[in-house]
Order: structure tokens, then C-alpha cells, then sequence
């Protein structure tokens, strides 16, 4: 029998839409099989700043006992799924300072022959959804990850309309992601194991 294969889903969210997607996310992969891990980045900015939001300070507090992402969860990982919000068509810093930490890990080579793929939010419409994922992938192809995107794979995919991975528009938080984004969360995770499974298998894990 196959070993079962391992996701780590990493994400950053401040106000709970990317949360809600990083949920999802595990959800499918969950269903699909895999051995999920779901870990938040660790929040950089200041307690005054998060106060002076009600929605970032109830989301804070909802999530402080969902696990803080360590590069050891990368390690252990056959498939990485990262999730974040917009930021000027990029990723948060939150999650960007993680991703520096890796180094180690990159050095010794153990993030190649990957599984990776992602998710985002954006406040607008096209408010750099596809800049951010596609900038984010420059980061796999640096670890030798193999990258796994939803494309137009599955028909729900001609709706939600992002082939590089699932992304939804919040209007600056205000409206929860819906049926069509939580589908290319779930489409883009069942891709993910997938894939990960068949390589996992391939290289004889």
C-alpha cells in the first residue's frame, strides 16, 4: 500500500477571507487522502495596528491557537499549499518572511521534488490575483518543486477563471469567499495530492 501522501497548507490571513480558502483547502485534501497540516505564518505587524481593526483583531484572536508555520512542516511535507493576500501583486510580507527562513532547507536540497501550488485574495477585482500567485511560483522553481496549478482542468474552472490557482475578490473583506472560490480552493487542493501522490510514488517514497 502507498504511504499516505503529506500537505502542509501555509498560509497569512489577517481579516479571515484567506483563512476561510486555506480551510477548504485542507478540507479537499483531507478527502482526497492526504495527511494535512495547517499552519499560519507568524503575524509581523504591530498589536496597535491589529487593534485598530475590528475584523484583523477578531480574526487574530479566532485563530491563536492554529499552529505557527515552522520550516520542519516543509520537511515533513510531500506537497506545499501556500495561501495569501494581496499585496501591490504580491505576496504579504508575513508570508514572504517565512518563505526566507527556508534557506536551510533549500540549501540541503530537500524542498525540490515537490508538490507546490496556491490560493489568494485581493480586495478588487483583478487587484493583482494572478501577478501574486504567478510571483510566488518564482519561489517553487527556485526549491526544484514542481508546480501544480488548477488550469482549466474541471468545467467549474470556465466560471471561476484563474487557471494559475484558486483566488476570490473580498471587496476589502466584506464579502466571505462563495461557492465558485471555495470550489478552485478545493479543485486546486484535490490537483495538488494528486500529482504529489503520483511523484511521491514515481521517485519510489
Amino acid at each position: 500500500m502507498a504511504a499516505q501522501t503529506k500537505v502542509a497548507v501555509i498560509y497569512y490571513s489577517a481579516t479571515g477571507v484567506t483563512y476561510q480558502m486555506a480551510q477548504a483547502v485542507c478540507e479537499a485534501a483531507g478527502e482526497a487522502g492526504a495527511e494535512v497540516r495547517l499552519r499560519k505564518v507568524r503575524e509581523l505587524a504591530p498589536d496597535e495596528a491589529i487593534r485598530s481593526n475590528s475584523g484583523w483583531q477578531a480574526h487574530h484572536l479566532e485563530t491563536q491557537d492554529v499552529p505557527e508555520a515552522m520550516i520542519d512542516d516543509l520537511a515533513w511535507a510531500d506537497v506545499g499549499i501556500f495561501g495569501s493576500p494581496t499585496r501591490y501583486g504580491m505576496i504579504a510580507a508575513q508570508l514572504k518572511q517565512f518563505i526566507d527562513t527556508t534557506g536551510p532547507l533549500w540549501a540541503q536540497g530537500a524542498l525540490a521534488n515537490k508538490v507546490y501550488a496556491g490560493f489568494t485574495s485581493t480586495a478588487t477585482s483583478h487587484g493583482g490575483q494572478e501577478t501574486t500567485l504567478t510571483s510566488l511560483f518564482n519561489v517553487f522553481y527556485h526549491w526544484g518543486g514542481v508546480v501544480v496549478p488548477p488550469g482549466y482542468t474541471d468545467s467549474s474552472q470556465f466560471i471561476a477563471g484563474n487557471p494559475y490557482g484558486a483566488s476570490h475578490t473580498s471587496n476589502n473583506g466584506e464579502i466571505a469567499p462563495d461557492a465558485v472560490a471555495l470550489g478552485a480552493c478545493a479543485l486546486t487542493a484535490r490537483r495538488a495530492v494528486l500529482i504529489g501522490a503520483a511523484l511521491k510514488q514515481g521517485m519510489g517514497g
